[in-house]
């Protein structure tokens, strides 16, 4: 197998407007593409210099769940997520590394966390 890692997540959103404006001001995302071909319009968001984007598409509810974004700050980034008004769990210490839940304005789910600790 040549797989060498995930190149887009997709993300149902019920407004993609709304979700870009989300993920690009509240998280500090990038656009990554932006544009209609016909009918669809393919948007496209990503951390600065990731290799996994994440593609939003609409639907009629977020559903994704269990995805994980890394931060060398959980601390910060939560105060960050909370001044912003987005509802973040007080981050917490776990053998795997520290780290906070928090969702989309559509109810995608992630968990922020820190580095996993060295050989784990």
């Amino acid at each position: 197998m040549g797989i060498t890692h995930a190149r887009t997540v997709t993300l149902p959103v019920v407004d993609l407007d709304r979700a870009r404006d989300f993920y690009v001001e509240v998280l500090g995302f990038t656009v990554v593409a932006d544009r209609t071909v016909g009918p669809v319009r393919h948007l496209e968001v990503a951390p600065p210099g990731a290799r996994t984007g994440f593609a939003l598409s609409v639907a009629e509810q977020g559903c994704g769940h269990g995805i994980v974004l890394e931060s060398d700050d959980v601390d910060g980034d939560c105060a960050r997520l909370a001044a912003a008004g987005v509802p973040v769990e007080e981050p917490g210490d776990h053998p795997w590394g520290r780290q906070a839940a928090f969702t989309d304005p559509d109810g995608n789910a992630f968990v922020l966390a820190g580095p996993a600790p060295e050989g784990y």
